[in-house]
C-alpha cells in the first residue's frame, strides 16, 4: 500500500483520537486481527455487517474457522438479540477523510449501525483508494449519495466513542465503541 501524504495525514489524525490504524492485505488477514484482537480483549463475539456478496463469500467462512478455534462467536444477523452482547463489530468504511482521521459508512441495514454503535470495539475496514483529502472535496459523493433511494443511515467516525461532563472529564465508550481499530486494505480483484 502506497504511504501517500493524504494516506499519512489519515492516520496521524486518526490516531490522535485513539485509533489504531493498520495495514493488512487480504481478507484472510482481516479476519485472523479481528479474531486476535477480540480474544486477546477476552471477547466473546463477533458481529459482521456491511460487507458486499463477494466479499462476505470469503471472510465469513474464514472468521468462522478463526473464531471457533479461540471459542469465539461470529453472530449472524439480524443482531437486535444481541443488543448487549456484541463484543466486536466489524464492517467496512464507505469512505475516509485525511483531514479529521474519520470514516464515513453509508448503509441502509440496521445490523450495520448495531454493529458499529452497540459493540465495545469497532474494526472498520478501509479501501485507502477511497480516502479525500477533506469534507468538502466528499461533499458531492455525500450530495449524490443521500439523493438515492435507500440512503438513510450516514455516520461520521471519529475515534472511539466519547463524551465529556460539565466538569470536563473525559469518558471513553460510553455511546458507543470504545475502541476503534483501522484496518487499511486495498481492493484487489480475487481477494
Amino acid at each position: 500500500m502506497e504511504n501517500t501524504p493524504l494516506m499519512q495525514q489519515f492516520k496521524e489524525k486518526a490516531e490522535l483520537v485513539q485509533s489504531v490504524v493498520s495495514t493488512v492485505e487480504s481478507l484472510e488477514a482481516v479476519a485472523t486481527y479481528t479474531v486476535n484482537l477480540t480474544a486477546d480483549q477476552g471477547g466473546k463475539t463477533i458481529a459482521l455487517a456491511g460487507f458486499d456478496e463477494e466479499s462476505l463469500a470469503i471472510l465469513l467462512p474464514d472468521l468462522k474457522e478463526k473464531a471457533k478455534a479461540r471459542d469465539i462467536t461470529v453472530l449472524e444477523p439480524p443482531f437486535r438479540p444481541h443488543l448487549t452482547g456484541i463484543h466486536t463489530g466489524l464492517t467496512p468504511a464507505t469512505w475516509g477523510i485525511a483531514q479529521t482521521g474519520s470514516l464515513v459508512l453509508r448503509s441502509t441495514d440496521e445490523n450495520l449501525r448495531i454493529a458499529t454503535m452497540l459493540a465495545e470495539t469497532h474494526v472498520c475496514v478501509f479501501n485507502p483508494a477511497t480516502l479525500f483529502p477533506t469534507t468538502d472535496e466528499l461533499t458531492p459523493h455525500l450530495d449524490a449519495a443521500l439523493k438515492e433511494k435507500g440512503a438513510a443511515y450516514m455516520a461520521f467516525i471519529t475515534g472511539p466513542s466519547r463524551t465529556a461532563d460539565i466538569e470536563r472529564v473525559l469518558s471513553i465508550g460510553v455511546h458507543g465503541p470504545e475502541f476503534l481499530h483501522i484496518l487499511c486494505k486495498e481492493e484487489k480483484a480475487n481477494d
